[in-house]
Order: structure tokens, then sequence, then C-alpha cells
């Protein structure tokens, strides 16, 4: 496969790190735009890339705003910011493959941006694509540490916190770790939080709202997001085709049971793009 850096321009004048990935000696049959999740970044999704363009499918992704390469207050963002900055992934996918249909990848925070971009805005794409989306959270917060989080993402919306996904895969001795290099940080701020802890809630009551097919994948002992709110959305979501993993990983492309995502992936991919 190729691999290309880019920019990418959003609506509000930032300047996102980009890059894509492209196949060799055979023709591109589409782009998956995709989404990383909270701390993380978009080099981390090297192995699915190798997958995709292996099989025709191009790859583009960006590092988040407060993510990787990016400018920004580390894991501070309001979640509609980030919806725009995934409108303007696909749309710089379609200006770079226009006759190929294009579709939205979105794993864990990614997920709740890319189903919140396909429900609010509606982009050009053929199809979402979630693995082990941010619906809901696999624990309840405690009550009052919502109260006192709620109260200071108005008076103090940029104060962050630890995610405390390091401590949480450790507890559940599992090797796991998502802050495994430099370009990843363990920090979310209130804002960021609860605008996304109230998208996901949004969602879970407008799923079937959403327009084209959808194609949902998540561990049923996943340890930070939820299972049992993604069942919840494909029961509701028209067109979604649902696949529960028996597996306790969060990051399903890096887990045990990767090859059974990735086959599952390719599989829906050329049913959507035959239609």
């Amino acid at each position: 496969m190729q691999h290309q850096e880019l920019e990418l321009a959003t609506a509000d004048g930032q300047r996102l790190y980009a890059q894509q990935w492209l196949p060799q000696g055979i023709d591109i049959r589409g782009v998956v735009c995709l989404v990383h999740g909270m701390g993380e970044h978009s080099g981390r999704y090297h192995g699915v890339a190798e997958v995709l363009t292996a099989a025709g499918w191009m790859v583009m992704a960006h590092d988040q705003r407060g993510h990787g390469r990016s400018g920004g207050k580390r894991g501070h963002a309001e979640v509609s910011l980030l919806t725009e900055d995934a409108v303007a992934l696909v749309k710089l996918a379609e200006e770079q493959q226009p006759h190929v249909p294009r579709f939205l990848y979105g794993h864990s925070m990614g997920g709740n941006v890319a189903l919140s971009c396909a429900l609010r805005r509606q982009p050009a794409i053929a199809g979402v694509i979630l693995t082990s989306p941010w619906l809901r959270l696999a624990f309840e917060p405690p009550a009052p540490k919502l109260w006192a989080g709620g109260l200071m993402s108005r008076m103090w919306p940029s104060f962050s916190l630890s995610t405390g996904l390091r401590e949480v895969a450790r507890a559940q001795g599992l090797k796991e770790n998502i802050m495994a290099d430099e370009l990843s940080h363990d920090r979310i701020s209130a804002r960021m939080f609860f605008s996304l802890y109230q998208e996901g809630e949004w969602m879970l009551r407008h799923a079937a709202q959403l327009q084209v097919p959808l194609l949902l994948v998540h561990g049923n002992q996943d340890y930070i997001t939820s299972h049992a709110a993604s069942h919840m959305m494909a029961q509701t979501a028209p067109g979604c085709t649902f696949i529960s993993v028996a597996c306790p990983q969060h990051e399903l492309h890096h887990s045990e049971r990767k090859e059974e995502l990735f086959g599952a992936l390719l599989k829906w991919l050329d049913q959507v793009a035959e239609q």
C-alpha cells in the first residue's frame, strides 16, 4: 500500500494532521474515512489500513483536534466541532475520489463522533461502521461525580482529568494499553466528557433517523464502552448489522479476535458497495 501525509482544513479554520493509505496495483473500490478514539491518534490504525487496502479500499484518517499531531488542548473539544471535522474528512475524500462510495468508520469516542455526524449532518456517505462505540460507558460514573463534573463543564469547561483507562485495563488484568506511545494521552476535559455523554444519550433516542446502512461490532465483555447500549442501538437503527464478539478487549482491531472483525468488515463493505 502507498502512504501519504495530509493536512485537513476544518470549517473553523484549523489545520489538522491527516494521512491516507492507498491500494497499489488494484483499482480503488471506495474510501473508508476513519475517526479514532479518545486519547489516541490515526497512526494506531496502520493495521486496519493494511487489511482494507489489500482488498481495494482507500483509507483516510485525521488526528482529531487535541489529539496526536493535531493542535489543541489535549482531550478538550466539543463533539459538535469533532463532527464538523468528520464532515471535512468526508468532503476531502469526495474531492480525491469523487466516483467511488465513501464510508465513515469510528472507534470508541470516534464512534460517537461518526454516528453523530451521520445523524445530524448526513454527509455524502454510503454507510457507517462503528466498533466499540461510546454510546454509553460500560460503567456508570457515580452521581456526585457527574453532578460535580456537570457544574465544572459550565464554570471551567477546559478543566481536565485522567480518563482512568490505564487503571481500568490494569484492574481487568488486560495487557491492552491505549496510551502506549508518546502521541497518545489520558486526558479528557469536563466539557468534552459531557458533550460526548449527552450526545450518546441523544443518539440512542434518535437511532431510527439514521439514513444509511450501519455495521456495529462490539466485544460482549468490553470494559470501557457499553455492549448493551450498542445492542439497543442495533434494535432501533434501520439497516443495522450487529455483531457481538466474545472478547473482553475494547480495541477489537488489536485483539486476538481481530480477524473476525476484519472478515465481517470486508464482507459488509462488499455487500453495501454492490447495492
